[in-house]
């Protein structure tokens, strides 16, 4: 049964792969279309589309296939990957800060881990006019949390917006709406290296998420010792539970 699931979710997610890539040829032939209009207005309504067609499909097909199922766990220095997603941010305009160690090596699949922290730091900035990174080691573990001074969310929704496309804004825009798979992804990933994400209402305004992910066999920050060289758990595919 478990080889069966394992097919049926491989060939699901080659299904929707053939027809992302069928669809990316009309998407951009309408986008060079789109260029020789002269209403401006429209056509960036119509690019605007567009993109948000592109980001669904990319979306989907991140959340299907599971973002860590082809990338090998290696060592990676997670205060690296916050500062960037934080950098970013405020390059972008945006209101950002990060408190925490300057370097923080440890067995991770960076690429889909910078993927589900930057979900997360997204939703602050998007939602929450501005991210507050803070990164903490622990006793066998490290803590991530991301903070921001939003309306937060209804308490009945906390879990519920980890399901893949729940969204608490009803509108269809990419811009305010989103995909309703950011949470789902980073949940996703972040189970995947063994850990959990949570959310929260702040006391005093906003909302937090809580990401915990183990650091088996920590020895330091000075490169010298393996850190966190523990293995990571196997990869679990969307829709299959871990026994």
């Amino acid at each position: 049964m478990q080889a069966r699931i394992h097919r049926l979710v491989a060939d699901r997610t080659q299904a929707l792969a053939a027809v992302s890539h069928d669809l990316r040829s009309p998407i951009q032939r309408l986008r060079l279309r789109a260029g020789f209009l002269e209403d401006v207005e429209a056509q960036q309504a119509i690019d605007g589309d567009l993109d948000e067609m592109e980001g669904m499909i990319e979306s989907t097909l991140a959340y299907l296939r599971g973002e860590t199922e082809s990338e090998e766990p290696r060592q990676a220095d997670l205060a690296a990957i916050l500062t960037t997603l934080v950098d970013d941010a405020t390059d972008r305009g945006a209101t950002a800060t990060y408190a925490g160690p300057d370097r923080l090596p440890m067995r991770l699949r960076p690429v889909a881990i910078k993927r589900a922290l930057a979900n997360l730091v997204d939703n602050a900035v998007k939602h929450g006019d501005g991210a507050r990174v803070a990164l903490e080691e622990n006793p066998g573990s490290v803590t991530v949390r991301v903070e921001d001074d939003g309306p937060g969310i209804p308490e009945a929704a906390l879990e519920t917006v980890f399901e893949p496309f729940q969204r608490l804004d009803a509108s269809r825009h990419r811009g305010t709406g989103g995909t309703g798979l950011g949470l789902a992804i980073a949940r996703q990933v972040v189970n995947a290296h063994g850990g959990s994400v949570a959310l929260a209402n702040r006391p005093g305004g906003g909302l937090v998420a809580t990401v915990l992910l183990p650091r088996p066999h920590a020895t330091g920050r000075d490169g010298a010792a393996v850190v966190g060289a523990g293995t990571l758990p196997p990869v679990t595919p969307p829709g299959e539970r871990r026994a």
